[in-house]
């Protein structure tokens, strides 16, 4: 009887154990998956300066849209919540669509190598974020049903584990971009 018992104690011990360790691996594959996002935002955030400068070159009296890019790109580099990261990206992907359609109007900056280059970068950059968002938003949402899942929401609860945000896009970067000139 005394085994018995000791044995059924010994697996409850080892499910909690277990359920634990599986819950702790979730939260830290959330922070993993948040830092590739940021890694990725901060990448494109880089590229910008160099962008600005090359168009810049070619469109000189097109300061506001210049001046609205970096703002962008600062509030995306001061934002710390998923929340705020964000908003500050649908804004600056909003920025950068009306800088990519003032460089239209430039047949000379089309055809530059670096302006090429830097556009193809950035392409691939706006991937790699949109890929490192659906990554994201996959662990947040493992995570989160885990920790609400019963029994595992009794000890998600005791390790005071809530759930985690998603990265949404802001409405404002839904918005079809229009550039007057």
């Amino acid at each position: 009887m005394l085994i018995g018992l000791l044995l059924v104690l010994g697996l409850i011990v080892l499910y909690i154990w277990s359920v634990y360790n599986n819950l702790i691996a979730l939260k830290v594959r959330v922070k993993e998956a948040w830092s590739q996002i940021d890694v990725q935002l901060n990448r494109r955030a880089d590229l910008i300066p160099n962008l600005v400068k090359t168009v810049k070159s070619y469109a000189k009296h097109e300061k506001e849209l210049f001046e609205n890019v970096t703002k962008a790109r600062s509030s995306l580099l001061s934002a710390a919540t998923p929340v705020e990261k964000a908003k500050a990206e649908g804004e600056l992907q909003k920025v950068l669509k009306s800088l990519f359609a003032v460089a239209e109007n430039y047949p000379q900056l089309r055809a530059s190598e670096t302006y090429l280059q830097l556009q193809k970068e950035l392409s691939d950059t706006e991937d790699k974020v949109s890929f490192a968002r659906q990554f994201y938003n996959q662990i947040v949402s493992d995570f989160n049903a885990k920790i609400q899942m019963f029994p595992q929401m009794i000890i998600a609860q005791q390790m005071k584990l809530t759930p985690a945000e998603f990265f949404k896009t802001v409405e404002e970067s839904r918005k079809k971009v229009t550039v007057d000139l």
